[in-house]
C-alpha cells in the first residue's frame, strides 16, 4: 500500500504551503511510507487527484485544494480530516494502515467513559471492603472493651 500525498510545488498561498509541510512532516516523523505527486508541475497528477475526491468531500467551487491524501486509489481525506485525525492520535486508521506493535492510540470519548465506569466500579468495590474492614475492627474494639468491663467486674 502507498500513501499518496498530492502537494502544490509552487504555490503561492502560505497557508497551504504549511499545511502540506504539517503532513509530510507528520508523516516522516512516524516513519510513514508514502509519495509526493506534484499537481503544480503535473497535469495527470492534478487531473487524478480533482477526479478522484469523492463529491461529497470537495470544496463548494468543487476544486479541492493540497493537501490530499489517499492509500492507493481509496480517498483519505484532506488537510483538516488529517489533523483531526492527528488530534484524536487516530493516524493509522484514517490512513488505512494497522498502526504498529507498542502504538499507543487515544482512547476515543466513549472508551474514556467506559473505563471510567470500571474504575468507579473498582472505587466502589474498595470503599465496600474498607467499610468491612472498618466495621470489623470496630467490632474487635468493642469486644475488648466488654472484655475488659468484665474482667473489671471480676475483679471487685
Amino acid at each position: 500500500m502507498v500513501i499518496k500525498v498530492f502537494l502544490a510545488s509552487s504555490s503561492g498561498s502560505t497557508a497551504i504551503k504549511k499545511k502540506q509541510q504539517d503532513v509530510v512532516g507528520f508523516l516522516n516523523a512516524l516513519k510513514i511510507d508514502y509519495a509526493q505527486l506534484d499537481i503544480a508541475s503535473n497535469e495527470e497528477n492534478r487531473m487524478w487527484m480533482r477526479e478522484n475526491v469523492p463529491g461529497d468531500r470537495k470544496p463548494t467551487n468543487g476544486i479541492p485544494l493540497p493537501p490530499q491524501i489517499f492509500n492507493e486509489d481509496n480517498y483519505c481525506g484532506d488537510y483538516d480530516t488529517f489533523f483531526d485525525a492527528k488530534e484524536d492520535n487516530s493516524v493509522y486508521e484514517f490512513l488505512g494502515l494497522t498502526s504498529p506493535p507498542g502504538f499507543k492510540k487515544m482512547p476515543t470519548a466513549e472508551e474514556e467513559e467506559q473505563e471510567g465506569a470500571v474504575e468507579d466500579e473498582a472505587g466502589n468495590h474498595e470503599e465496600e471492603l474498607e467499610s468491612e474492614e472498618e466495621e470489623e475492627l470496630q467490632e474487635l474494639e468493642e469486644e475488648e472493651e466488654l472484655q475488659q468491663l468484665e474482667e473489671e467486674e471480676a475483679e471487685d
